[in-house]
């Protein structure tokens, strides 16, 4: 996972150090040595993550989290405050500014590069939120203006914790701002999960009853809970356990003895992002019903993915991360309305459709583009995966037969495949036409095949 990462401190060997960690890892360093020149950087050009030190002249960490967090710019940036402090009230005090974690100096490479894969995760599902969002109030189909700040409001929790002791302390925690949910068994926990609509779950990660880390994994691996936040309880010498919970997908944690106020604060911080997330799949869910699908197929429309690709090459071009389009086309299409109806034509569209949307990932925008022809937009995607993809998609076309709604008829179909990737300072029309180029040449030599614009990958 490519990723711009700022790196803020005014000691310059700290800062080399950390940007000789990351470059190692194919990170995109950029650096700042006092607070003000990291506001600067982070407003003109937003970086994906920010590593920020607390004790610095001029201005402190603290107060840099509170300005990017109040900037409608930066505030969905992650900041990782990395300090000498390590005290529970520094903590808080950093929490409270907004920011996402903490690293104790000399920070561990393990809890380093654990903290930065799963926040920058986190926000890229959060970016492709926002900007679809952003794609749908452009077209006017919802007016996010309307939306009201969201406020945790009798938020529910599961506790999942099978000490007593642990388990009665968190209740008396929560119990005046929360509606909470003690459980003790892992197997009833994941029915209550599955069945409830909770904004946290917290899991101790010191249990005799059952694998703490397996239940997160479970978690994760659910459609109903694979959005929901977790925050783990963690003793000091579990922090093994702790790097592989956070690689596994584990939200946050609280060290143990258990400081009552940063319990409350990073609660408070999930619960919050948790509602914020479910407004941006709300409006999102909410734009789809309206003017941005394809009545036929439920995918979206050429309009929206205009709109959307304009976007994300904007996006692209300011950080230079290449932007891959599949267009497909159904071969021989028309036979299958003369021979077989309109009908039986919808109905192979259609499943043509379900196979396209079932084989891209989540972060992908499919699309009927018209007729039979079909458009996959795929963000930070080189053309090596991206053609990859195409060939895998190709063959489950072409190796399963497609029937008609009524079991009547089953055919044979196949697609051709033109496949391309952005340019630096490219437009979406340019993008899209050396893409179809590259599917009339697929079409041209025989069809049924995957064809690359290799003129496409010089700059």
């Amino acid at each position: 996972m490519s990723a711009r990462i700022l790196v803020v401190d005014d000691v310059i060997p700290n800062v080399k150090i950390l940007e000789a960690k990351l470059s190692v890892e194919y990170y995109d360093v950029i650096a700042a040595y006092n607070g003000p020149d990291a506001l600067e950087i982070a407003f003109e050009t937003p970086p994906d993550l920010i590593l920020l030190d607390v004790m610095m002249p001029q201005m402190d960490g603290f107060e840099v989290c509170r300005r990017l967090k109040k900037d409608a710019r930066t505030a969905h940036i992650p900041v990782i405050m990395v300090t000498a402090l390590s005290e529970a009230t520094d903590r808080v005090q950093g929490l409270e500014a907004g920011a996402d974690d903490f690293l104790t100096k000399p920070v561990d490479d393990d809890a380093l590069f654990a903290r930065v894969k799963s926040l920058l995760r986190l926000k890229m599902m959060m970016d492709e939120f926002r900007l679809r969002e952003e794609t749908s109030s452009d077209l006017g189909v919802i007016n996010t203006s309307e939306d009201k700040e969201e406020t945790t409001v009798r938020a529910r929790i599961l506790v999942i914790d099978d000490n007593e002791f642990s388990a009665r302390q968190m209740k008396e925690v929560y119990a005046e701002a929360y509606d909470i949910t003690m459980e003790s068994d892992m197997e009833e926990a994941q029915v209550l999960l599955r069945g409830g609509d909770y904004d946290l779950v917290v899991v101790s990660l010191d249990s005799a009853q059952y694998d703490p880390l397996r239940l997160c994994s479970r978690i994760r691996t659910f459609e109903e809970t694979r959005q929901l936040p977790i925050l783990t309880l963690v003793d000091e010498v579990d922090k093994d356990k702790l790097m592989k919970g956070l690689e596994i997908g584990i939200n946050d944690y609280v060290m143990r003895p258990i400081d009552t106020n940063e319990l409350i604060v990073r609660t408070k911080t999930q619960v919050l992002r948790k509602q914020y997330q479910d407004r941006l799949r709300h409006n999102y869910h909410r734009s789809m019903e309206l003017a941005v699908t394809d009545s036929l197929t439920g995918l979206y429309n050429r309009r929206y993915m205009k709109n959307h690709l304009d976007a994300l090459l904007q996006r692209a071009n300011m950080d230079y991360k290449p932007v891959s389009v599949l267009i497909m086309d159904i071969d021989y299409f028309k036979n299958v309305n003369d021979s077989y109806g309109h009908d039986v034509g919808d109905d192979v569209i259609k499943g043509f459709a379900s196979r396209i949307g079932k084989s891209v990932r989540g972060v992908d925008l499919a699309c009927r583009y018209g007729g039979e022809e079909f458009v996959v937009v795929m963000p930070d995607t080189d053309l090596a995966v991206a053609s990859s993809v195409s060939e895998r998609l190709r063959r489950q076309i072409a190796d399963q037969t497609f029937k008609d709604a009524k079991g009547t008829y089953e055919l044979a179909i196949t697609c051709s495949i033109g496949v391309t990737v952005s340019r630096e300072q490219e437009d979406s029309d340019s993008l899209l036409k050396r893409a179809d180029e590259a599917l009339y040449a697929a079409k041209r030599d025989g069809r049924n095949r995957v064809v690359v614009n290799s003129a496409s990958v010089a700059a």
